[in-house]
């Protein structure tokens, strides 16, 4: 083979080799998988609050009061019990109120025969007194018998319901439905009136109670609302909020009280300490998706789109949690970048950029 043809043959080889590299794909466009989605981080004004500790007490909570003297003959509840409004929860002895009971009751039978007849007497009275056949004082009398015993049923009423209501002294029932905190007397103990028998909360209705310094509470009188963050993270809006009009002389803080909504669903019980985040203005600041948090050991982070959309890992400093479920970023992140929803996916795609890189 002369010179000229050599040459020929090694352009040619030369040319394909070109021509292959030109039409192979890059390793890094040949694995990489699709772009993550992102979402725009954009400041907008949100609430500024301030975070004080509080502690969950019951709206409803009372010590149960003997009513009457007697010996404690029965205590169907103990503590944890849960009782109705108008169950039985102590009981005394009653043999002398039912005595009195039954006495007022035959009386009153009694009573009601005695009006009957007289009533009888003066219909019957009146008829030939239309007729003119008996005197004036004849009819008067009959009037008279049957006032008289009308008086005497009232009164058998009226003794009915004392001797009723003392053998419903008796009785202790509880004021609301709730849970038995304490039992205070045993079976067998005489009971006087007033002596303290059972005490009885509500979980129907809760409330946060919070002592704020003096210095921070012109800003909460102020405030539009407030929100109470629970032991498991969740949070509910305060139903209504009640600042006490004097503080306290010793630790100069002034209590509140922020009242939950009745009966919801989050298992929370009286003593549990709580966040109440009082809203006393608007901020700006930067909120993306709690979702979109990422985390490397201690360190939290965003998948932040570079110059092209592709993710890098950034480390930020978050806040706390907005209305919406928003987390807050308080640095490490500038308005208009644009973060990965998925932070997962965004992890994935980094690894296969960088598997695929040379």
């Amino acid at each position: 083979m002369n010179s000229r043809m050599l040459r020929m043959t090694l352009l040619a080889g030369i040319g394909v080799f070109a021509a292959c590299g030109r039409q192979s794909p890059s390793p890094a466009a040949a694995t990489a998988g699709p772009e993550p989605g992102y979402v725009r981080v954009d400041s907008a004004a949100v609430k500024r609050e301030q975070l004080f500790d509080g502690v969950l007490e019951a709206v409803n909570s009372a010590t149960v009061s003997a009513q009457a003297s007697g010996r404690i003959v029965e205590l169907p509840v103990d503590v944890d019990s849960t009782v109705r409004k108008g169950d039985v929860i102590a009981r005394l002895r009653d043999a002398e109120p039912r005595a009195r009971l039954d006495a007022a009751q035959a009386a009153l039978a009694e009573a009601q025969a005695r009006r009957d007849e007289a009533q009888a007497d003066y219909l019957r009275t009146r008829d030939v007194f239309d007729k003119k056949l008996i005197a004036q004082a004849q009819m008067d009398r009959a009037t008279a018998a049957r006032d008289a015993a009308q008086a005497r049923l009232a009164q058998a009423q009226a003794a009915l319901a004392g001797a009723q209501e003392q053998e419903e002294h008796a009785l202790v029932r509880a004021p609301y439905a709730g849970i038995v905190t304490a039992r205070r007397v045993q079976v067998g103990e005489l009971a006087s009136p007033g002596q303290p028998l059972i005490d009885l909360l509500s979980l129907d209705r809760l409330r946060a109670v919070v002592d704020v310094p003096q210095q921070s509470i012109a800003a909460l009188r102020a405030a539009s609302g407030a929100r109470v963050i629970l032991p498991d993270g969740a949070t509910v809006a305060a139903a209504a909020i009640r600042i006490f009009p004097y503080a306290d002389e010793h630790a100069h803080t002034f209590r509140v009280r922020v009242d939950l909504p009745e009966a919801g669903t989050h298992a929370i019980y009286p003593g549990e300490l709580v966040k109440v985040a009082f809203a006393v203005g608007e901020e700006p600041a930067l909120s993306v998706p709690a979702s979109a948090l990422a985390y490397r050991g201690e360190v939290t982070g965003l998948y932040v789109a570079d110059a092209r959309r592709q993710p890098r890992f950034r480390a930020v400093r978050a806040g706390r949690t907005l209305d919406g479920g928003g987390v807050e970023i308080l640095a490490g992140l500038a308005a208009g970048e644009e973060v990965a929803v998925d932070p997962l996916a965004a992890a994935a795609r980094v690894q296969q950029l960088e598997g695929a890189s040379p």
